[in-house]
């Protein structure tokens, strides 16, 4: 939180949106007028109207009880710690469907992709990286891309490094997190990586392939595998909304064969 008005957050927002006040109002239900008067503090929204602005504009939870704080209500959206006994069946169906996907690696990270749970074949993928490449927690982000981490065995890694990258870059706008930001910093610098200004663009090349596959050395073998990342349909807790699930898939028989290959026995 910062010490801006309600209707500050709410133009900021709708400016990164590139939603203009009158198209905003009209998915809102109220009046271009009205809208400005909230954005210029003249007028106090309700509790409800904001939760509005916020579903059009794609708030995410937690930035949502920062507008309602700001404004004088009580926050409406629960954050409850994953390890909670009141979230111990989602953790247990994550964790289900986390080790039905082993062979194949799999993961549950958080809004600043931080991992918070993954499955054995997944961290076979990270084993023996240094924790400066891993993080305290680790972080899929700087896993990926640090110099000692996977970005010295991915195969691809121009191509893999910039869907990274524009990921990165959008998770930042879309949260507003200062530890995420920070983050996008420091990968700024590393070798290998663009310069900031040109992570958003995906480049001119166009993709051989129907889906961009990460191509990465694991134990001496070459690795091709594609992503699946979904994410909880009707949160109504911040830290189920700021949950994603990565699966990885195999791109071609053999990296297919190489996985179960270490599946374990029984």
């Amino acid at each position: 939180m910062t010490d801006a008005t309600v209707g500050d957050l709410i133009r900021r927002r709708r400016d990164q949106a590139r939603r203009s006040q009158m198209g905003l109002a009209h998915e809102a239900g109220i009046s271009p007028r009205h809208l400005s008067f909230v954005e210029l503090g003249k007028s106090k929204p309700s509790a409800g109207l904001l939760i509005r602005l916020a579903e059009q504009l794609d708030v995410p939870l937690r930035e949502r009880n920062d507008w309602l704080l700001a404004a004088g209500y009580a926050p409406r959206y629960p954050e409850t710690p994953l390890t909670d006994p009141a979230l111990a069946q989602v953790r247990a169906s994550l964790r289900a469907l986390l080790d039905s996907h082993d062979p194949y690696p799999g993961l549950v990270i958080d809004q600043r992709w931080n991992v918070l749970l993954s499955n054995r074949a997944a961290r076979r993928l990270v084993a023996g990286l240094p924790e400066e490449a891993l993080g305290t927690p680790a972080n899929l982000f700087r896993m990926s891309l640090h110099p000692a981490g996977l970005a010295g065995r991915t195969r691809n890694f121009p191509q893999w490094s910039g869907y990274l990258l524009r990921r990165l870059d959008r998770a930042v706008v879309r949260t507003q997190d200062d530890g995420l930001a920070a983050l996008a910093d420091e990968i700024a610098t590393w070798p290998g990586i663009p310069d900031r200004r040109t992570w958003r663009d995906p480049g001119e090349e166009e993709p051989a392939e129907p889906v961009l596959a990460w191509q990465v050395e694991v134990d001496g073998e070459d690795l091709s595998m594609f992503s699946l990342l979904s994410t909880f349909g009707t949160p109504i807790d911040v830290t189920l909304a700021d949950l994603s699930i990565e699966l990885f898939f195999p791109a071609d028989a053999r990296t297919g064969s190489v996985l179960r290959a270490h599946r374990p026995a029984g």
